[in-house]
């Protein structure tokens, strides 16, 4: 598998193959729907994001709490359609990358394309396996939100396929 850093350039995602397994090093942000919604609406609003998503890929996780002596509890992928309604704008705001499971709306893929940004699809049902590619994790906004939180998650060797690209 060919090993990719993040943040991702638009040159990358061009380098990418639909099809194509990666392991994915570096930071990445982890947020579910909820989390979505609130940046959406801010951004709607007029509003800066609490963090930035230029250039950042998002990964659809809601961690499991962690036990004593975890970086993260499992933290599989969750269905990547219910952040369809949300998606295109964050694309147009900046944000390349996201990972998740399942299939995308036709509107999300053209919006993919249309700037440049590339799905990847991760193992579902994985999460225990998964949290051990996670080496830090710390909630950076929206912490009344619990396991919805955005987390900055650093991963290394974290496995996912290329679904569709820009």
């Amino acid at each position: 598998m060919k090993k990719i850093y993040l943040p991702l350039t638009k040159v990358d995602v061009k380098r990418l193959k639909p099809g194509e397994w990666v392991l994915i090093n570096g930071f990445l942000l982890g947020a579910r729907d909820a989390a979505h919604k609130r940046i959406v609406e801010g951004l709607k609003a007029g509003k800066r994001p609490p963090v930035s998503i230029k250039g950042e890929t998002i990964y659809y996780t809601g961690p499991a709490p962690k036990r004593p002596g975890e970086i993260i509890g499992s933290c599989g992928p969750t269905t990547s359609s219910r952040m369809d309604p949300f998606t295109a704008t964050l694309l147009k705001n900046g944000l390349v990358g996201m990972i998740g499971k399942g299939e995308r709306s036709e509107e999300v893929i053209s919006a993919i394309k249309k700037y440049g940004g590339v799905y990847f699809i991760t193992i579902g049902g994985a999460g225990a396996y998964l949290s051990q590619k996670v080496k830090s994790a710390n909630v950076v906004a929206y912490g009344d939100l619990g396991p919805e939180a955005i987390h900055r998650l650093e991963v290394r060797d974290f496995p996912a396929m290329v679904c569709a690209r820009g």
